[in-house]
């Protein structure tokens, strides 16, 4: 029986697919716990440390102002002073008769946003850079960078220094996610195999959106604030090792191709109609991370576990769904998914503003989730079909777009969020973002059978005939209403 070689599989294993998918989910897994666990402690942890900044405390020999209550609402206080600090409860006593934080929203959503935004910025330099150097260096900068993002949470003890912390994160995840997609679409290029393959890669995104508002609530509750984050900072540094063991830069590059440019993809009305619907959705979960926690401690009196396990619904469900659309979403129409995932993440944010506890959000969470992970396993890789079929086949700028759709999501849905609850409210919130997916559904019809050009056709028929076979079909040339520059790319 031949002796196990640790070393001699590692180098047949290196670039290997299955690895490279191993380590794509890791890293989008490690991102998105970052991105999470930070949900219910920052609200939390700046509540406390700037009213410890304030000498609230009344002298002894000051009498505190009267504030007559109803007996429903001295339960609830009691309630409330079991979780906050003396200081708390002189600011509520003194004319505001309401929990803490209503005026932290707009702060705490900044904080929320800066991440997407900066992602955001870098994301149109990231996708061409990866086009010229391939995947693996790019990968591995995002990898150092979350790790200096990680520890900095971890001590940072101010808002300012936590805002820097968070605006370092999109860096990293700019480079991690871009890279991770495009390195992906390299190396699956069979349609069903990359739907597959991205649905499990989404998967691990999905994971590390199930364990991290948890993990961070119970941790900060029990352990502190720096804990959680030191454990992120070691899962880092495994993810970093597993990136310099079996990633080669030679194997997983974009090749002699020369990438479309990022502002041709940018024209494109198809690649537009799909960001659009990964960032409408998307942003229906980045404006309840800084908005529901605060609530749910308005309305239902929450202990800070709970703001946590809110969000645990809506993370399995975005689990199940994106692992069981990535195989389903190909034989029933990625389109036809997308719509109906819109339609339900429409429905469930509608629904939220009812729930009377956090039993009560089970069910609009849940479905949220579901519905997200519906959009995200069609979506993204129709992105790599569109390139296929009508651009050059380089991956990094048009999975750039992608990431730049999520980062709108999550900046303009924070940002925005904490601005109309202090103007509106959070009912009616959830209503405005709630029909914007409604209305926007119908655009994904257009995804169904997106016009591609002959030659791009041709080439990949005659390179890899089984690719096509599993996504043409007999009206796959039929044009829809919608502008197309493909001749003018033809003549170029």
């Amino acid at each position: 029986m031949p002796i196990f070689n640790p070393l001699e599989w590692l180098r047949e294993s290196r670039g290997s697919r299955r690895l490279v998918l191993v380590v794509v989910c890791v890293a989008l897994l490690l991102d998105n716990m970052l991105l999470t666990v930070v949900v219910p402690i920052i609200p939390t942890f700046l509540y406390a440390t700037e009213y410890k900044k304030q000498d609230l405390t009344p002298a002894s020999n000051q009498s505190q102002p009267a504030v007559t209550q109803r007996p429903a609402e001295e339960a609830a206080f009691s309630t409330i002073l079991s979780r906050y600090d003396n200081a708390t409860y002189v600011l509520m006593m003194q004319g505001e008769q309401r929990l803490p934080g209503a005026g932290e929203n707009v702060r705490v959503g900044l904080m929320f946003a800066s991440k997407a935004v900066v992602q955001l910025l870098v994301n149109p330099f990231v996708g061409p850079l990866t086009n010229r150097i391939g995947y693996h260096i790019p990968m591995f900068a995002g990898f150092v960078i979350m790790f200096a993002s990680t520890i900095m949470f971890a001590f940072s003890g101010t808002y300012t220094l936590l805002f820097v912390a968070r605006s370092l994160q999109g860096i990293g995840s700019s480079f991690s996610s871009v890279a991770g997609l495009g390195m992906l679409a390299s190396v699956y290029t069979d349609d069903n195999e990359r739907g597959v393959a991205m649905g499990i890669a989404l998967g691990g995104l999905a994971l590390g959106l199930l364990i991290g508002a948890p993990f961070g609530s119970v941790m900060y509750e029990f352990v502190g604030k720096t804990a959680p984050f030191l454990i992120l900072a070691f899962l880092a540094i495994f993810d970093g090792a597993l990136q310099l063991c079996i990633l080669q830069p030679s194997k997983i590059s974009p090749g002699s191709v020369e990438g479309t440019p990022l502002l041709t993809l940018l024209k494109d009305p198809y690649i537009l109609i799909t960001a659009g619907s990964l960032c409408f959705a998307n942003m229906g979960v980045a404006i309840l991370e800084p908005t529901l926690p605060i609530w749910m401690m308005q309305t239902m009196c929450s202990p800070q576990w709970q703001l946590g396990m809110a969000f645990l619904p809506a993370s399995i469900s975005y689990l199940i769904g994106t692992n069981v659309f990535g195989i389903l979403a190909n034989k029933m129409g990625r389109w036809l998914c997308s719509m109906i995932g819109m339609v339900i993440v429409g429905i469930s944010l509608l629904c939220v503003p009812f729930a009377k506890n956090i039993f009560g959000l089970i069910g609009p969470n849940g479905g949220l989730g579901f519905a997200i992970g519906m959009v995200d396993s069609s979506m993204m890789p129709i992105m790599g079909y569109l390139v296929d079929i009508r651009h050059a086949s380089v991956y990094g700028s048009v999975y750039a777009i992608a990431d730049v759709a999520f980062c709108m999501g999550f900046a303009i849905g924070p940002s925005t969020g904490g601005v109309i609850v202090t103007a509106i409210g959070f009912p009616y919130l959830m209503v405005i973002i709630g029909v914007i997916n409604i209305l926007y559904a119908p655009l994904c019809f257009f995804l169904r059978n997106p016009a591609a050009r002959e030659e791009k056709m041709a080439i990949i028929n005659q390179e890899c005939p089984m690719h096509v076979k599993s996504y043409n079909t007999q009206k796959q040339f039929r044009e829809f209403p919608l502008s197309d520059d493909s001749e003018e790319e033809a003549e170029d």
